[in-house]
C-alpha cells in the first residue's frame, strides 16, 4: 500500500454502495472502498474497471460478469433497467403488462424477482413464470400471454460467471426481441433512473402474478406437434449443457410418444457452475466430449446439444473417420437440412408469400433452397431480433446455431422446437433406409457444393479492429484465394435492403463471398467465407476456401504489424 489523494471514484463507488440491497455486493464492494481508501492501487485500478464504464443497453438488452459497480450485472443495475422499461412501457401504452422468466445461472431468479416487484410497484402487470425455464418458453409467453413485453434473465452460451437481461416487445412487434430505435428509447429511461433515483426508494409490490403451468404446457403442446407420434425411432443422446433445456425438451419428446432418449446425467440438472465444461457453449471445444462418450455406448443415430438457456441447438451424427465416432455438424449444415425440409413442406401446402430468410455471415446456400423451391428469400443482419421480423417468413436461421422452426409458435431462436424438428427430419428420413450424412450428400447433389470457415483476428488494443476494417475499405483486395474480387458492398451507410451496420461484403467471380464485420461481443474482427461451386467440384472449392483464408490472414497480419 501507499499513501495516495483521495480518488473521485471512492465517491462513486460509495454512492452506488449506500443504494445496493444485496449483502454479497455490498461486501464485495465495500472492502474494495476501504483498500483503496488506505492507498491500495489494485483496488482502486479494480473500482476504476467497475466504475468508468456502464453495461449499455442495446438490442441485446444487458449482459456482463456479475459484481458490484455500474459494469458489472447485479440487483443496483438491474432495478434500474426494470424501471426504466417500466417507465418506457407505461408512455407506450395505457395498461402495460410483461412476463418475467430466469434461467438456472447465479441470481438469475433474484434478478426476475426484483424485475417483478419494480414493475408491479410502477403499475406495470407483472407476471412471473413458474419456475427457472428456458428462454424459448418466456418468448412463447410473450404471445400466448399477450403481454406488451417479456423480459428474460440470462447470459445464454456466455462464460459462467456472467448474467444478462433480454427484452422481447409484444403488440406489434409480436414477440420479437427489441431493435433500433426501441432500445436507444429504452436505454434513455435506464440512464433517467441512473442518474435520479436511488434503487432502494424505487416503489415496490409483491403484488405480481405467478403463471401456473398452461403457460409451459400450451409450449409444450405447440412444440411436440412437430413430431409425429407414429416417428420412426432413433437412438438419440441429448445434453442440456448443465442448463435449463432438459426438463422441457423431454416433457415434449414425450408428449410426442417417443422414447429413447438418453440423457447426459452429468449435465442434465442446471448448474451454475458449468462444472463439466470450460465454456457453457455446444460449438465450443470439449463441450461435447461427455454426448459423445454416451453416444458411443448407447450406439446413438443422433446427438441434440442445447446451450444453457436452450435457445440455441447443436447436432451431431456417427462418423467412422472422426476419433470420437462422431461428427458436430456446422451451423450452416444444420441450417440448410431444415431449410430444405421446410422448403418442401411449404410447396407443398403452397404457403402465399413463404420465406426463408438467415443473417448475411450465413451461408448463401439457403437462397438455392428458397429459388428451386419459388420461395422468397431474405437477408438480414446478424441477430434473430432481424430474423423473426421478416414477413412470411416460414423458417429463418443464424450460423451460430440458432433456428426459428416454428414462427407461429415463438418469434425468436428456439433450441428445443429446433431439436424436435430435426429429429422428426431425421426419423422421416430413416423410414425411407437414409442417414442424415446421406442427407447432406443429397443437398449438394441437388443444390451445388457449399463449404463455410471463419476467421477471427483477436485483438487487445481496440483501435486495431478500426485500422483493419479502414485498410480493407481504402484498399480492397483484388483476388482472394486465386479469384478476383468483382464486387465490394460497403454496408456502413446501408443498403435498399439492410439498415446500416459496419461490414463488407466482398463477391468473388466463381460465387465465393467473404464478410468482413467487427464482433459485437468480443474484441476481434471476423471474416465470414463461403464458396460454392458445382457438386463434382468439391475438391476445388475446399482449397479455394483455405487459400481465401490464407490470403485473409495475412493481409490482417500486415496491417496488424503496422
Amino acid at each position: 500500500m501507499t499513501e495516495n489523494t483521495h480518488d473521485p471514484i471512492i465517491d462513486t463507488a460509495s454512492a452506488w454502495l449506500a443504494q445496493d440491497p444485496d449483502e454479497t455486493t455490498r461486501v464485495e464492494l465495500d472492502t474494495l472502498i476501504r483498500d483503496a481508501a488506505a492507498g491500495s492501487e489494485i483496488a482502486l485500478d479494480e473500482l476504476h474497471a467497475r466504475f468508468d464504464t456502464r453495461l449499455s443497453f442495446g438490442t441485446a438488452g444487458l449482459r456482463g460478469r456479475i459484481g458490484a459497480g455500474s459494469a458489472r450485472m447485479n440487483r443496483v443495475l438491474v432495478s434500474q433497467a426494470a424501471a426504466g422499461l417500466a417507465a418506457y412501457l407505461r408512455a407506450r401504452e395505457h395498461a402495460p403488462s410483461v412476463v418475467i422468466g430466469y434461467d438456472g445461472r447465479t441470481n438469475s431468479d433474484v434478478f426476475a424477482r426484483d424485475t417483478a416487484e419494480i414493475m408491479a410497484g410502477a403499475g406495470v402487470r407483472a407476471v412471473l413464470l413458474p419456475r427457472l425455464l428456458p428462454t424459448p418458453v418466456l418468448a412463447f409467453a410473450v404471445r400466448h400471454l399477450a403481454a406488451s413485453a417479456g423480459v428474460m434473465v440470462t447470459a445464454s452460451h456466455n462464460p459462467p460467471k456472467d448474467n444478462g437481461y433480454k427484452v422481447y416487445l409484444g403488440g406489434a412487434d409480436d414477440g420479437s426481441q427489441i431493435v433500433p430505435p426501441t432500445d436507444g428509447d429504452i436505454a434513455e429511461q435506464i440512464e433517467r433512473v441512473a442518474r435520479d433515483e436511488n434503487v432502494l426508494e424505487l416503489p415496490r409490490s409483491t403484488s405480481f402474478e405467478v403463471a401456473d403451468e398452461s403457460v409451459v404446457d400450451a409450449y409444450v403442446a405447440a412444440t411436440s406437434a412437430l413430431l409425429p407420434r407414429d416417428a420412426e425411432q432413433l437412438s438419440v443422446v441429448y445434453t442440456a449443457m448443465h442448463g435449463v433445456g432438459w426438463e422441457t425438451f423431454s416433457r415434449v419428446i414425450e408428449s410426442s410418444g417417443y422414447s429413447g432418449i438418453a440423457s447426459v446425467a452429468e449435465q442434465q440438472e442446471p448448474d451454475a457452475e458449468f462444472p463439466t465444461v470450460s465454456f457453457p457453449n455446444p460449438e465450443e471445444p470439449g463441450a461435447l466430449d461427455l454426448s459423445f462418450a454416451l453416444a458411443r455406448e448407447v450406439g446413438a443415430d443422433l446427438i441434440i446439444a442445447n446451450d444453457p438457456d436452450a435457445d440455441r441447438m447443436s447436432i451431431a451424427i456417427p462418423d467412422a473417420e472422426s476419433a470420437e465416432g462422431y461428427r458436430q455438424l456446422t451451423g450452416n449444415e444444420v441450417g440448410w437440412l431444415l431449410g430444405w425440409n421446410a422448403a418442401r413442406a411449404a410447396a407443398a401446402t403452397d404457403v402465399s408469400g413463404a420465406t426463408l430468410a438467415c443473417t448475411i455471415v450465413s451461408s448463401p446456400a439457403l437462397g438455392a433452397v428458397a429459388k428451386e423451391y419459388g420461395l422468397n428469400f431474405v437477408e438480414t443482419l446478424t441477430g434473430f431480433k432481424w430474423v423473426s421480423r421478416v414477413p412470411g417468413l416460414v423458417f429463418g436461421y443464424e450460423e451460430a446455431i440458432g433456428y426459428l422452426v416454428n414462427p407461429d409458435a415463438v418469434k425468436d431462436k428456439d433450441g428445443i422446437s429446433a431439436g424436435v424438428a430435426f429429429l422428426a427430419m431425421a426419423a422421416e428420413a430413416k423410414r425411407e433406409g437414409v442417414t442424415v450424412a446421406q442427407m447432406l450428400d443429397g443437398f449438394t447433389e441437388t443444390f451445388g457444393f457449399f463449404a463455410s470457415d471463419q476467421l477471427s483476428v483477436r485483438v487487445t488494443d481496440l483501435s486495431l479492429i478500426a485500422a483493419l476494417m479502414a485498410e480493407l475499405r481504402d484498399n480492397a483486395p483484388t483476388t482472394l484465394g486465386g479469384v478476383e474480387v468483382t464486387q465490394v458492398d460497403d454496408l456502413r451507410d446501408g443498403s435498399s435492403d439492410l439498415p446500416a451496420t459496419d461490414a463488407l461484403r466482398f463477391t468473388l467471380a466463381d460465387g465465393s463471398r467473404v464478410m468482413a464485420r467487427p464482433s459485437g461481443t468480443e474484441p476481434k474482427l471476423k471474416y465470414y467465407i463461403d464458396v460454392t461451386g458445382p457438386a463434382d467440384q468439391s475438391e476445388k472449392a475446399r482449397a479455394v476456401l483455405a487459400s481465401i483464408r490464407d490470403d485473409l490472414d495475412a493481409f490482417s497480419t500486415r496491417v496488424a504489424e503496422r
